[in-house]
């Protein structure tokens, strides 16, 4: 039986071409992990914040570099889209910026990002997230999700400042080290308006 709502973005719409580097505000750019990016994924995990947010630790730099290979094979697969977030002028990492949970043909992902310490509270994220946000919805994404613990007020800032608005939390959502956290949901659709 036929589907009646066509798909929002066809599937193979990213696997076709090559994954972008992107222009951020401010000096940044949007570029696709390189293996040499390994030491510096590996130092950005041993910050005890940074730990705190997610579930996984790198051991090694061997073991970043796993993490940085799967991060690359993933935009043939079009479930997920990584980007290192660097300085312009030196491509030292500041951050990173994905897509997670990628369903083109009902143009939705999630939106997810993690910032080096040296690099917080100087708008990193935000410029990062307003840049991964106006290419998705120029590839014709109509809906980016965003979560964060309900602890993480850094994060809601970052969301609000990028205009993903408050819908809601998800009780008991992610389980982190120290037990299962609520989550806000935030999200931004594409024909919101406000900032880029």
């Amino acid at each position: 039986m036929p589907f009646k709502v066509p798909d929002v973005v066809a599937p193979g719409t990213l696997a076709r071409q090559e994954q972008p580097t992107l222009p951020a505000p401010g000096g940044l750019t949007l570029r696709p992990w390189a293996p040499t990016d390994a030491p510096a994924v590996y130092e950005a995990f041993q910050d005890p914040l940074l730990q705190r947010w997610h579930a996984r630790v790198a051991d090694s730099e061997s073991e970043a570099l796993g993490w940085i290979e799967d991060w690359r094979g993933a935009w043939a697969g079009e479930r997920q889209a990584h980007w290192a977030i660097t300085d312009t002028a030196t491509d030292r990492l500041v951050g990173r910026v994905a897509l997670r949970q990628i369903e083109l043909p009902d143009g939705q992902a999630e939106i997810a990002y993690w910032t080096v310490p040296s690099a917080r509270g100087r708008g990193v994220a935000s410029r990062g997230v307003e840049a991964l946000t106006r290419w998705a919805f120029e590839v014709g994404l109509h809906r980016l999700e965003l979560t964060h613990a309900t602890a993480n007020e850094a994060s809601c800032r970052v969301a609000l400042r990028t205009g993903f608005a408050a819908e809601g939390t998800k009780r008991g959502a992610v389980l982190h080290a120290d037990g299962w956290h609520d989550m806000h949901l935030h999200a931004r659709l594409a024909g919101d308006g406000g900032r880029f």
